[in-house]
């Protein structure tokens, strides 16, 4: 497993850049549905990712976003969330065609490990039903804080049409406890776990 180790310029260079990639964290990466969560960032200082793979994720997320937006204009509501080069999509799309060329695009972006299709063929959403995908991220990640098992920041929490996507370098006690809280969570109609279990326990 890769060490992480930061220092003040690290962290300088980090907020001030979005550029270059670094060698993924080794360990499985699982993709499940479990039943009942929107996207928000992490601390730098206090993030499992090395500070690379930070900068990589934010490339990666606005190379894939540039490429998608040139392609298809507003024929397409994509988000797109990258953790430790792991790459969610979520949003809507009209056929199962554009589905499958947008993975494909994501997936020739430089240092993507893998991508996590989870694109609808569907109208695209209104920005009423978005709000209320917002507003339940931040309950999730509230409910984290309150729950008090495990460092907020350590996971990423992305909804979509109410579902929650949980993302991040995790203990399997953590993501079980992650799960759970997202899955109590008010107005939450399923959870899908995007987490990557490092060959050694995260700290």
């Amino acid at each position: 497993m890769a060490h992480i180790h930061r220092t003040p310029h690290r962290r300088a260079v980090l907020a001030a850049l979005v550029l270059a990639a670094a060698l993924p964290l080794q360990g499985c990466i699982e993709a499940a549905v479990v039943g009942g969560v929107a996207a928000t960032g992490v601390l730098v200082g206090t993030d499992r990712r090395t500070a690379d793979a930070q900068l990589g994720d934010e490339r990666i997320s606005w190379t894939a976003s540039s490429r998608i937006g040139d392609r298809y204009k507003d024929e397409v509501h994509v988000n797109v969330a990258s953790y430790n080069y792991v790459v969610l999509l979520t949003g809507e799309v009209a056929s199962a065609q554009q589905k499958t060329e947008i993975e494909r695009i994501v997936q020739d972006i430089q240092a993507v490990k893998s991508v996590v299709n989870e694109l609808q063929e569907a109208g695209q959403s209104s920005m009423a039903a978005r709000g209320i995908d917002s507003y339940l991220t931040g309950r999730v990640k509230s409910s984290f804080v309150t729950a008090k098992k495990f460092q907020a920041n350590h996971v990423k929490v992305v909804t979509e049409a109410g579902v929650v996507y949980l993302l991040g370098l995790v203990s399997r006690e953590e993501g079980d406890d992650a799960t759970e809280i997202a899955r109590g969570t008010s107005g939450v109609s399923k959870v899908v776990r995007v987490f990557e279990y490092p060959s050694q326990a995260p700290k």
